[in-house]
């Protein structure tokens, strides 16, 4: 009886044994985790909360298309709406000429059928017909070729009119989803940023303010040779603005998108440039290599060039980073280099 009871007693001791075991490895695997999980947390975090920011300033940059063609075309649709209304009345005059002329030629005895048709209808069809030319007057003939001539070029200015305003709405609507777009992207990035305990939210502000620090100071040991001309200005101008937030679609004078920093600069130079990257890409004389770029040359980054800064020198660029960040210097080897643009 001993020897059976002794096996039992044995098991109860080795599964107590082991679920202590097994207790203390999940404790131990628990406290491991723990303590690793805020480094990776906040390293994973910045990564999607970095590649959201990318995908915002993409969407940021049609927004910015968007908006200055909505902006063209208003002011082309303002345009066309003047000469209509300048043509209307040069047309009303000649029919009033044309109408003085019919009463004339009633106190003289009446109105000659071909005019008094004419201000019953149009007078395209009825100017088709050379044998009715042959019954008006020179001084007739002239004044409905002028009417004749103004009404089609009023038709094609209304017609052109009209086919920009339907290209207006589809622009405003593109306008309307590209800012929802990069809102979304933005909201998103800050539920991640959420997420963050206080103390790693402070590891990354800490880390983005040494990379400030770091690159400032690699610049003011190494200017490199100093800009001259436009490209001085504006970019002297980029440097009042050191510290500046950067917001998507801002223009200066107290935030700025990438390109609307670097827009904006030249604008302070007396230079016009477009207002997008993509655009900015192609208003000057394009540089390849790095090794050629001088100070105050536009530098054009990613693939599809959504990115534009100024090149500072010592392979660094100064621009407008993305949201959370302030007009800074930082390494042109942060960011997939395209070309330089000089101005």
């Amino acid at each position: 009886m001993a020897s059976h009871r002794r096996p039992k007693q044995t098991s109860r001791t080795r599964v107590t044994v082991l679920t202590a075991t097994a207790a203390a490895a999940v404790a131990l695997t628990s406290q491991g985790g723990a303590q690793a999980a805020p480094k990776s947390n906040k390293d994973q975090v910045k990564q999607k909360v970095d590649k959201l920011y990318e995908e915002a300033e993409q969407a940021t940059e049609k927004y910015n298309g968007a908006k200055e063609k909505q902006q063209k075309l208003n002011k082309e649709i303002d345009n066309l709406q003047d000469k209509v209304a300048r043509g209307q009345d040069e047309l009303n005059d000649l029919r009033d000429g044309l109408g003085s002329m019919a009463s004339a030629q009633y106190r003289s005895g009446g109105i000659d059928p071909s005019v008094q048709l004419f201000l019953a209808s149009d007078p395209d069809s009825y100017l088709d017909k050379a044998s009715t030319l042959d019954q008006l007057s020179g001084q007739q003939v002239d004044s409905l070729k002028k009417i004749q001539e103004k009404q089609r070029s009023l038709a094609q200015q209304r017609k052109e009119a009209s086919d920009k305003l339907k290209d207006l709405a589809e622009t405003r609507e593109q306008l309307g989803k590209k800012k929802k777009e990069v809102q979304k992207k933005l909201g998103d990035a800050q539920k991640l940023l959420n997420t963050l305990t206080a103390k790693e939210k402070a590891s990354l502000a800490a880390e983005e303010a040494r990379a400030n620090r770091d690159s400032a100071r690699d610049v003011i040991g190494n200017p490199g040779k100093p800009p001259s001309g436009f490209a001085g200005q504006a970019f002297s101008a980029a440097q009042s603005k050191i510290g500046s937030p950067y917001v998507y679609g801002a223009t200066g004078p107290s935030s700025f998108d990438c390109s609307g920093l670097t827009s904006w600069a030249f604008s302070q130079a007396g230079v016009s440039i477009p207002r997008t990257s993509q655009a900015q890409a192609n208003a000057g004389t394009r540089i390849s290599s790095q090794s050629d770029l001088q100070v105050g040359d536009l530098v054009i980054f990613y693939s599809d060039l959504h990115h534009v800064g100024f090149y500072a020198g010592n392979g660094q660029v100064l621009h407008a980073p993305r949201t959370g960040a302030n007009v800074r210097y930082e390494s042109i080897n942060n960011m997939p280099y395209q070309f330089g643009v000089r101005i």
